[in-house]
Parts: C-alpha cells; sequence; structure tokens
C-alpha cells in the first residue's frame, strides 16, 4: 500500500500535536482563569459578609420587621454599596437577604424582575447551613427557645460559596449565620461569563491561527530536511545506462545521507561493472561470430550451386543456409542491441520519406499475407531526418509481428499523421494473443519489450523469433530521440505507436 507524502505526515503530525496541545492548554488556562475570578469574587463576598455585621441588631434586641423600623434604609444603603465594593457597574444585578436568628426577613431585594427567584435561593441556601456551633460547656440551643427571648451567644459560621443557576442565569451566592442574624449575598456571573466568552474567542481565533501558522512552519521545515533526499533522487534519475559512470558526492550532504550515498555509489560502481561486461561480452560475440557466419554462408551457398537440383543434399543444404541466415540476422541484432547499450549507435542522418516506406511495407504484406485485410490512413508526404536502414529495420518488425501474430483471416490497419513536431505511425492488428483485458497479457506488457521475452510460450513455441525484434526496433526509435509504445486497445486486437521527431 503506498502511504501517502512523507513530508504531508510530518506537517499533519506536527499540527495535530501543536493542535492538541494548544486546545489543552487553552482549556486548562480557560478553567484556571475562571476559577480565579470566581475565587477573587468569593473574597468579595466574604469581605462584605463580614462587612454585615454594624448593620446587625444588637444582641439581645428584638427583631424588628422590615417596613416598621428605620433598620431597613440602612440595609437598603449596605446593598447599594455593593455594586461599588465588587467593582461593577449598575448593570450587574446583585441580590441580599438578611433575616434575623429566629428566620424572620429583616431585608430582602424586591428591584429586580428575578428577584423572587434569587430571593427563594437566598433563603433555601441559608435554610441549608448549620446554626453555628455554641461555645465550649454551653449546650446547643433548640428550636424551641429560638422564638422565645434573645438567643445565646454563637460563634458565626464560616460563609459558604457556591454557584445556582436560574432560568435565565448564573449565581454566585455567598451565606453565613451570625449569632443574631442571617446574611445571604447573591452576585450574577453575567459579567465573568462575558469576559470568560471573550477570553473564549481569543482563543477560538488565535489557536487555528497558530496551527495555521505551525502547519506551514511545519511544511517548510520538513521540505528542508527532506531536500537532500530531492537531491540524491534527482542525482539517481540521472544516471542511465549511458551514465553509470557517474558517483553522488558526498562533500556537501548531511551526515544521515552519507552512509546511504556510500551504498548507492557501491551499488553503481557494481552495475556498471556487470553491464560493461555484458555489453562486452554481447558485442565482442557478435563480432567475433560475423566473420565465420558470413564464410559458412558463402561456402553454403557455392555449394548449394553444384549438387544436383532436387536432390537430398540440396534440401539439406537449403535448410542450413536458412539457419546460418537467421544466425546471422540474430548477431546483428545483438550486435546493434550492444552498441545502443553503450550509447554508441550511429545514425545516418538522412530526410526519410515514411510515406514511401509505408507503401513499400504494403506491398510485402500483400505477397506474404495476401488473406489479411490491410486499411490505410495516411497522406504523402510524411517525411523527417533519421536513418533510413534502421527505421526500415523498425516497420519491418512491426510488420511482421502484424502478419505472424493475426488470425486466420484478419486485419492490420495502418495510420499515420504528423503534428508540427512529431511523427505518429500506428500499425494495429486482430489478435487474441495480447489482449488488454487478459490479466496476464497485462502484465506481459510490460514486459513485451525485454529481450528474449516471447510471453506465454503456449501461444508463441509455434511462432517463429526470439524476442529481440520489439527490444531492438524501441532501441532504434529512442536513438532517434523518439519511442515505442504498445497501446492500450479493446479485446481483440493488439496496436503499436512509433513515435519520431519531425526534425
Amino acid at each position: 500500500m503506498k502511504l501517502p507524502s512523507f513530508r504531508l505526515r510530518i506537517a499533519l503530525l506536527s499540527t495535530a500535536l501543536a493542535g492538541t496541545t494548544l486546545v489543552g492548554f487553552g482549556a486548562v488556562s480557560w478553567f484556571q482563569i475562571y476559577n480565579a475570578k470566581i475565587s477573587r469574587l468569593d473574597a468579595e463576598l466574604l469581605n462584605h459578609l463580614m462587612r454585615a455585621t454594624p448593620n446587625l441588631p444588637p444582641r439581645g434586641e428584638p427583631p424588628k420587621i422590615q417596613g416598621k423600623e428605620s433598620r431597613p434604609s440602612r440595609w437598603q444603603f449596605y446593598k447599594d454599596s455593593l455594586s461599588d465594593g465588587f467593582g461593577t457597574n449598575t448593570k450587574t444585578p446583585i441580590a441580599l437577604l438578611v433575616l434575623d436568628a429566629n428566620g424572620n426577613i429583616l431585608y430582602q431585594s424586591n428591584s429586580l424582575p428575578a428577584d423572587v427567584e434569587v430571593n427563594r435561593l437566598l433563603l433555601k441556601r441559608l435554610q441549608l447551613i448549620p446554626l453555628p456551633p455554641p461555645p465550649q460547656g454551653e449546650p446547643a440551643p433548640s428550636n424551641r427557645n429560638l422564638s422565645v427571648g434573645p438567643p445565646p451567644f454563637l460563634r458565626p459560621r464560616p460563609p459558604q460559596f457556591l454557584t445556582e443557576n436560574t432560568a435565565k442565569a448564573a449565581w454566585r451566592i455567598g451565606a453565613t449565620k451570625f449569632p443574631n442574624a442571617q446574611v445571604a449575598i447573591a452576585v450574577n456571573l453575567e459579567a465573568i461569563d462575558r469576559e470568560m466568552a471573550i477570553i473564549r474567542n481569543i482563543f477560538l481565533v488565535s489557536i487555528p491561527g497558530s496551527l495555521l501558522l505551525v502547519a506551514v512552519g511545519a511544511w517548510l521545515v520538513s521540505g528542508g530536511a527532506l531536500r537532500p533526499v530531492h537531491q540524491l533522487t534527482g542525482a539517481i534519475q540521472q544516471v542511465t545506462v549511458k551514465g553509470l559512470d557517474q558517483r553522488i558526492p558526498i562533500g556537501t550532504t548531511d551526515v544521515e545521507f552519507v552512509e546511504l550515498i556510500q551504498v548507492f555509489n557501491l551499488m553503481l560502481e557494481r552495475l556498471e561493472r556487470s553491464f560493461t561486461q555484458a555489453s562486452r561480452f554481447s558485442g565482442d560475440a557478435a563480432h567475433e561470430l560475423k566473420t565465420p557466419l558470413t564464410i559458412l554462408q558463402g561456402e553454403l551457398e557455392r555449394t548449394l550451386q553444384q549438387v544436383d537440383p532436387g536432390s537430398e543434399v540440396q534440401q539439406r543444404l537449403s535448410n542450413l543456409l536458412d539457419e546460418v541466415r537467421r544466425l546471422s540476422g540474430i548477431m546483428r541484432k545483438l550486435l546493434l542491441l550492444s552498441l545502443a547499450d553503450a550509447g554508441k549507435m550511429s545514425l545516418y542522418l538522412v530526410e526519410v520519406d515514411m510515406s514511401e516506406l509505408l507503401m513499400e511495407m504494403l506491398e510485402d504484406v500483400e505477397m506474404l499475407a495476401p488473406q489479411l485485410n490491410v486499411q490505410t490512413d495516411f497522406s504523402d508526404g510524411l517525411r523527417l531526418q533519421g536513418d533510413r536502414d534502421l527505421l526500415i529495420q523498425v516497420l519491418q518488425n512491426l510488420f511482421s509481428n502484424a502478419i505472424k501474430y493475426n488470425l486466420a483471416n484478419g486485419w492490420i490497419k495502418i495510420r499515420a499523421h504528423q503534428t508540427q513536431t512529431t511523427l505518429h505511425v500506428t500499425i494495429t492488428n486482430a489478435s487474441k494473443d495480447i489482449p488488454v483485458s487478459d490479466a496476464y497479457s497485462a502484465r506481459d506488457r510490460d514486459r513485451i519489450f525485454e529481450r528474449f521475452y516471447r510471453g506465454d510460450p503456449a501461444r508463441t513455441r509455434k511462432i517463429e523469433g526470439i524476442g529481440l525484434g520489439l527490444s531492438l526496433a524501441r532501441e532504434i526509435a529512442r536513438a532517434h530521440h523518439g519511442d515505442l509504445t504498445l497501446d492500450s486497445t479493446a479485446f481483440g486486437q493488439t496496436a503499436f505507436t512509433l513515435t519520431l521527431p519531425m526534425k
């Protein structure tokens, strides 16, 4: 399975790690800031609860009911001062509830639309707070004694703070019980919520922006880290059959890639040595066999003229002469391939009329395979610069294959056209030997130009050839700076396209 880009994976992984870190840091920071604000609010609540002591009725004084004495004005003044004490503006709702030791209401806020629900929360909270503990050696008071006479001296309970929610808002409530009264203050958390919303929005904007910067930075850094790999790839791409003597320099390479380059240079050295030996062997063998084969062919031809026509000796000599000629053709192909491997295939460039060559090939097809239906689609005047003899050899090979691998009553189509810079010659024939839809032949498509490769032996053992023709034809096309390719066609046909530059 092919993995995605390594550089992309580095950038995405860096972004994911940075994103996780930033989101975690943002969440922790948000909660820490929120808790700090709540803690500061609790400290202010505690301070204001302690400030309520001077406004409480003296110990032993009978409780007064709100609205029947002047003390509520003092509580109203105390409540009005809470906004300044908390450092808030007048828009921040604050609720106050004061009860005496017996639970009678001394003061409660009535100016807010939600005061009824908030006062209910304050009253509920005061009811949940236990009475202050009695002094040492004095029994705890009972509820029955609270309605008769003043309460005994009790130490105040430590204030308790918690957050309660109404239908529309959240409130921070602080409540405590004094020996002679109960006080509860609720502060609307809307201001803190607005501040935390601003901080949250800052995080929501800054974190994606930071992640974008991290992704771009990781992409650039990974690109810089992988630059030696790209340089190594470019150097390797320059190494071809004609450039096996090249070596990749190590001096300007990072330390991490030195060993890789050394191994690659050693591999190139082994490949160069092996290829040189193989190329030299095939070239030398072809060259050394060329002379004795020529002599043998001449002797057979002369001897064949001296024997009686129609005799058994003449038949045997004819068979031997055919094999010698076939062997000579193989030697010529091997010699040309060895020259192509060494980059020494010389071209005698002249102006070649490709239309004329195709017409000559058509005459040969009509003589060798008159049963085939030949269709043509090319015009006159298709000219280019090339080696005429070598191009004839390419066309002969393509037409020979089109005849050998055709069906009994098949067809051959020849199409040639040119663009401003390129000439295309496509030869298509009916065939069942290289069908595109066949899985086995699809694998053979990449190997059909290999030397001595002939596909499935069951299909080719009755057909003459050793598998050098297509390989040599492609080498000749590439020597002309063109190419020879096997086209993708429908089932039941095979097509080869020869591409040659016009100049």
